[in-house]
C-alpha cells in the first residue's frame, strides 16, 4: 500500500485510527513525556514540575494512542522512505502544536526548554516506533503481540534501529563505488 493510499483510507474512515488506538504507544509515550516535563520544570520548583507532569500525562495519553495508531497505519506503506518522512514530520507537528497550546495555557514556566526536549524525543521515538512496527512490535489488534513479548524483543530492535542508519550509509557508499568502478574510473570502496 502506498503512503497516499494510507491517507485515503484514513480520510475515508477516520474511525480506523480510533479502532486501532494504540494503548502501548499511549502508555510509553505519556510516561516519558510526563517525565520530560517534570524534570525540565523542576528548576521552577516541585509544584511547577508536578503540575506540568500531570498536565502532560493527562492530555498525552489519548493523543499518543492516536499517534501510535497513525504510525501503525503507515507501518506497511511503501516506499519506506515516504512512510518514514510522513511519520517523522506529521506526528511532531501535530502533537507539539497541541502540546504548545496546552502548556502555554497551563503556564509551564520552562515551556520552551520542555518543548525542545519533547520535540527531539518525539522525532526519534516516531522513527523508532515505525521501525519497531515494521518488525511486528508495539502493534495492537489482531497482528499485535503481548506487551511482555514486545518488551523482550525491544533490546534487539534498539540495536537494529541504531545500526540502520550506518548500514544504509555503508550500502549507499558501496553502491556508489560500484557504479564508479563500472564506469571505469578505478575507484574502489
Amino acid at each position: 500500500m502506498s503512503v497516499g493510499q494510507v491517507f485515503i483510507a484514513i480520510r475515508r474512515d477516520p474511525g480506523l485510527l480510533l479502532r486501532s488506538w494504540n494503548w502501548k504507544s499511549a502508555c510509553f509515550s505519556a510516561a516519558i513525556h510526563a517525565a520530560i516535563y517534570l524534570f525540565t520544570n523542576l528548576k521552577a520548583g516541585w509544584r511547577a514540575g508536578l503540575i506540568s507532569m500531570l498536565v502532560e500525562a493527562i492530555y498525552r495519553m489519548p493523543l499518543s494512542g492516536l499517534c501510535g495508531s497513525f504510525t501503525q497505519a503507515f507501518r506497511n506503506a511503501e516506499p519506506a522512505w515516504a512512510a518514514t518522512g510522513t511519520v517523522m514530520i506529521c506526528l511532531p507537528v501535530a502533537t507539539h502544536s497541541v502540546e504548545l497550546l496546552v502548556h502555554w495555557l497551563q503556564g509551564a514556566p520552562r515551556l520552551w526548554t520542555s518543548l525542545t526536549v519533547s520535540v527531539s524525543f518525539t522525532i526519534i521515538a516516531s522513527l523508532f516506533n515505525l521501525y519497531a512496527m515494521r518488525r511486528g512490535i508495539l502493534i495492537v489488534g489482531r497482528e499485535g503481540g503481548s506487551v511482555g513479548s514486545d518488551l523482550r524483543q525491544i533490546p534487539a530492535v534498539i540495536i537494529g534501529f541504531l545500526a540502520a542508519g550506518p548500514l544504509a550509509l555503508y550500502r549507499s557508499l558501496r553502491a556508489f563505488a560500484q557504479l564508479r568502478n563500472a564506469s571505469g574510473d578505478g575507484t574502489e570502496f
